[in-house]
């Protein structure tokens, strides 16, 4: 079973249709015990990161995911979900993350000029290093991605960035049994199946 982290933030039917898609089981939930006793854990999202970062803490769930990261579980943060999973996020002011990643969320707009922000659109992932989230996507695949902010000094869990126009942006980190993607997998067509597929997995 892969519990869906409800928390009021994000797309989270397209998320478990893509799942389903795929025959597996999964369930959108906000109930702490269906979360921990999962085998897998998707946190999802869009919006502000402070926004979300609030729910998550007003919800409880915030500790929640943290018990699942410490648990062991196999955790994917996705897009916004994906910044929440670091120290700190810089979106209409500092804000505190989940801290399961170091690092930090800063505007894309630091680094990319002459270039629309959103970033949205489709890239091809260049690897930094071999992760078993991508045992089936082969480097120079496209994903799809929308998104202002990226992941800034993650270096260490850095698995995969692309190229906007020549700025290099995080695309997707990952730590021992914590992943996240900025992409969208339930938006990037067979690729992002794919790559459903091998979180199911791991």
């Amino acid at each position: 079973m892969i519990a869906i982290v409800d928390y009021g933030v994000g797309n989270l039917f397209s998320l478990k249709s893509s799942l389903q898609s795929l025959g597996l089981e999964s369930l959108v939930t906000s109930d702490k015990k269906a979360i921990l006793s999962a085998d897998r854990v998707i946190l999802p999202g869009v919006g502000a990161f402070g926004d979300a970062a609030d729910k998550l803490n007003e919800t409880g769930l915030a500790d929640t995911v943290r018990e699942v990261a410490a648990n062991g579980t196999p955790l994917l943060g996705i897009c916004l979900g994906m910044q929440l999973l670091f120290e700190r996020g810089y979106e209409y002011g500092e804000h505190r993350g989940l801290g399961l990643l170091k690092g930090e969320v800063r505007p894309l707009a630091e680094d990319v000029t002459g270039l629309k922000i959103p970033h949205m659109g489709w890239n091809s992932l260049i690897f930094t290093k071999p992760s078993p989230l991508f045992k089936y996507t082969c480097e120079g695949d496209y994903v799809y991605f929308v998104h202002s902010f990226q992941a800034k000094k993650c270096e260490d869990s850095l698995l995969a960035y692309c190229e906007y126009g020549t700025t290099p942006v995080t695309a997707a980190c990952g730590s021992g049994n914590v992943y996240g993607t900025q992409f969208h997998p339930e938006k990037s067509g067979p690729v992002g199946m794919k790559i459903l597929r091998a979180f199911a997995e791991l």
